[in-house]
């Protein structure tokens, strides 16, 4: 299930490339695809594209409920 308004989108790609983001992934501590997502953005800004920046998602566990 997609986050709605996230586009999703398959894509091919070389796997010597994939490996590469995988583990690039791994030593930032994220998954691969906010990998991608985060090589796009730094790519666009190399190319001075300038984009808002992504909304804050929340991480970790929920708070407990208090009991009634």
């Amino acid at each position: 299930m997609a986050d709605a308004g996230r586009k999703a989108y398959p894509l091919r790609v070389d796997p010597g490339l994939w490996a590469a983001v995988e583990r690039c992934a791994a030593a930032e501590l994220r998954s691969v695809n906010a990998q991608v997502e985060c090589l796009l953005r730094e790519a666009l800004a190399v190319r001075g594209v300038k984009l808002k920046a992504p909304p804050v998602r929340k991480r970790g566990r929920p708070p407990k409920e208090e009991a009634k």
